[in-house]
């Protein structure tokens, strides 16, 4: 590992399961400091998101982080909660204390803006969850565009099939309108779909192995993914869960675990049947110039095993 200054990181975020792995993932990695969480609404509520993100921080002893809310509602259509998905709270059979900390009074919106303005080149922005405060960010201060160092976005299906509907990834679908507005805004970016995280399947054998070691961080972990582990069986015939977020958070530190595509890529806002559907043009039918980099294959193993190992660690730290 090189010892250069970490990476800063503002993880946005609808704290679900596989959303507190990747805080947990980020709090576990050296290579990243991670400055803020900002919440939106999606796997639950905002208001819910923002208490889970506040509880898994003080659970890895990251307290200090702040957490902010943000816009509770997507852009244009009616919000759309995944509780079948991640539970009740968002996390499953987990049950954390209640947060002794309380989320920052500054708006998610506004912390963006003012954290990316004041290191520009310096912030890597992780956005696992529809991308409303992102695209907000964008239209109240486009300077963000230049600024950022760049754009992590777990999101989308390109040559997969949609998790929400047959054609949509959730995130994506959930506000697309915002996922529009940021695909197109310049920004550099990352798109991680599900193309890629669905190779990545954590599963019974790796939550054994993180339960020889008796910490309120890996009962949390076990906790949380039995229930995403039986809804993935139920609907995905999958066994073991498909934990998305932290692939994307992994590629702040460690891009070599992807190969990526140059693509212009772009969501359909229009069509009631493939609303939020992620569209890459990989034959240049468009003739339109890329607009990101997409992630397309991926080394799941090595992942898994980065992931457990960590989450090891930072067990093994905390008790």
């Amino acid at each position: 590992m090189s010892h250069s200054k970490p990476k800063r990181i503002i993880l946005d975020t609808d704290p679900g399961i596989d959303d507190a792995l990747a805080i947990l993932l980020a709090l576990a990695s050296p290579e990243v400091q991670l400055e803020a969480v900002t919440v939106t609404s999606g796997n639950c509520p905002m208001d819910q998101g923002v208490i889970n993100a506040l509880s898994v921080l003080e659970l890895a002893g990251a307290g200090h982080v702040p957490v902010a809310a943000g816009v509770p509602v997507p852009l244009i259509q009616p919000l759309l909660i995944a509780a079948e998905t991640h539970g009740t709270t968002g996390l499953g059979y987990a049950k954390l204390p209640p947060p002794q900390q309380r989320p920052t009074d500054q708006h998610a919106v506004d912390l963006l803006i003012e954290r990316i303005m004041a290191a520009p080149g310096e912030i890597t922005l992780v956005a696992v969850a529809p991308l409303t405060n992102i695209a907000m960010a964008i239209r109240r201060e486009p300077r963000i565009i230049q600024a950022v160092h760049e754009v992590i976005i777990m999101g989308g299906a390109l040559l997969f099939q949609g998790n929400t509907t047959p054609v949509a990834e959730f995130n994506t679908y959930v506000d697309p309108h915002a996922a529009y507005m940021v695909y197109h805004s310049g920004m550099p970016m990352t798109l991680v779909p599900l193309d890629v995280t669905y190779q990545c399947i954590f599963r019974q054998a790796d939550v054994d192995r993180l339960l020889k070691i008796d910490s309120p961080i890996t009962r949390f972990i076990a906790d949380s993914t039995k229930f995403y582990m039986e809804f993935h069986d139920e609907y995905q015939d999958i066994e073991g869960c498909v934990i998305n977020d932290p692939v994307a958070l992994a590629l702040a530190f460690m891009p070599d675990l992807v190969e990526t595509r140059r693509l212009h890529i772009t969501v359909d806002i229009h069509s009631e049947v493939s609303l939020g559907n992620t569209i890459g043009d990989f034959y240049k039918a468009w003739q339109k110039p890329p607009n990101m980099q997409a992630a397309l294959k991926v080394q799941p193993r090595r992942f898994l095993d980065l992931f457990v190992e960590r989450m090891e660690q930072l067990a093994l730290h905390q008790n």
